[in-house]
């Protein structure tokens, strides 16, 4: 049996936001579980995305607000995400390498004249706390959710250009993606900027230990989405419309992982996400410093594959298993699509589909068993909350609490 039970629901699936966060905390342990998984709760990009950010660092902050104002520990990242936010909305919302000279290239004399306010992050962060200490009295962990790339137009971009991978003029010749897998049969062209991994060591890291320094202060667990782009990520020429003929550019490995460990104080606060096609090379990476990875049970049928490591009897205790991820379509949308005959003999009389898979993982040995949301509620498709290589019609589904 997994050791732990946990429900997967974004902020923004909350009908007030995080205004209803100890409503839903409550929900939380009434349905017995003792983690709250979100995805990442920075400013989303122009099309909803929380994955492609504009800070790598800043809250979205009309997720909600307090009263109360606290903000005493956020000082490496805040004024830059202040000035960058009062720069943008001065030229209209255009990118930070579309700006005038004095601005994009930051003279001091250009950002001395921008007048911030720090007022909506605070505040944020008052709230924030509030959830914070009710979930901690409560028995619940909150995760959250890290990126492992930012939007080329973010304020870290802008504020760090030598720890990316530009030209002089501040430009990317190769973005991030991933190479055609199940997802998608062009890859995925994510347009994320790439790391220059030796300028990230030359500082011994700091900025990505400022990063984690965040994650922890906001969370319990922290999920660290694509993994694999700590051994290696897929560069694609930012001219190409699709990610077919990218190349694998060599990552930090062993070296980002240790500090961000020793940032953590302990190896149980990473979740590694590890989905896709993954070598061998990279799940040895995550296990010799024992990272759980992820295991998803809508994975499990679509092959007779005895090696599948998401089929229910091939996972282990060093994973999470879901039934589905945010990427996915919700487990009765899945089934509705294309009915998986390699699931029914796991289905016991009386059973749903959604009861049975919630079922397997909650049995499975697994650290933790995650459920969606939209699985607890038995919804279709209409509730799925993205579909990989598009870029409308997502991060918009919202429960009703008479629905729970």
């Amino acid at each position: 049996m997994a050791q732990y039970t946990g429900i997967l629901c974004h902020i923004t699936s909350l009908p007030n936001g995080l205004k209803d966060g100890e409503e839903f905390v409550d929900y939380i342990v009434n349905y017995g579980a003792s983690a709250w998984q979100m995805l990442p709760i920075t400013p989303p990009d122009e099309h909803g995305s929380p994955y492609a950010s504009p800070s790598a660092f800043a809250a979205w902050d009309i997720l909600g607000q307090s009263d109360k104002a606290e903000l005493s520990e956020e000082s490496y990242w805040l004024e830059d995400w202040l000035l960058y936010e009062a720069i943008k909305e001065k030229f209209e919302g255009k990118p930070w390498f579309e700006w005038p000279e004095e601005f994009r290239d930051r003279h001091p004399s250009a950002l001395a004249k921008i007048t911030t306010d720090a007022n909506a992050q605070s505040r944020f962060m008052g709230r924030w706390k509030e959830v914070q200490n009710y979930a901690k009295s409560k028995g619940v962990s909150l995760i959250g959710d890290l990126p492992i790339f930012v939007a080329h137009d973010s304020a870290d971009v802008w504020s760090h250009r030598e720890l990316f991978l530009l030209d002089e003029n501040g430009m990317p010749e190769v973005v991030a993606g991933v190479p055609p897998d199940y997802f998608s049969e062009d890859g995925q062209k994510w347009g994320t900027v790439l790391y220059d991994w030796d300028a990230h060591r030359s500082e011994d890291w700091h900025w990505w230990k400022q990063r984690m320094a965040r994650m922890m202060r906001l969370f319990d667990v922290v999920r660290i989405d694509h993994f694999r782009g700590f051994h290696s990520a897929w560069a694609i020429p930012a001219s190409d419309e699709n990610a077919r003929n990218g190349k694998w550019l060599e990552g930090p490995k062993d070296e980002l992982i240790t500090a961000l460990i020793e940032v953590c104080g302990n190896h149980e606060c990473i979740i590694a996400e590890d989905l896709g096609i993954i070598p061998k090379a990279v799940t040895q990476l995550r296990k010799r410093h024992n990272l759980e990875g992820m295991s998803v049970l809508q994975f499990a049928f679509d092959d007779d594959n005895k090696d599948n490591p998401h089929k229910p009897e091939n996972i282990t205790i060093d994973r999470v298993v879901y039934t589905g991820t945010h990427d996915n379509n919700t487990t009765k949308g899945w089934w509705q699509t294309q009915q998986r005959r390699r699931l029914i003999p796991y289905i016991k009389d009386g059973e749903s589909v959604c009861q049975t898979m919630i079922r397997l993982a909650k049995e499975s040995p697994a650290g933790m068993a995650i459920i969606p949301l939209q699985d607890i509620l038995e919804l279709g498709g209409e509730a799925r909350m993205n579909t990989p290589g598009t870029a409308h019609g997502n991060w918009k589904w919202k429960f009703d609490w008479a629905n729970l």
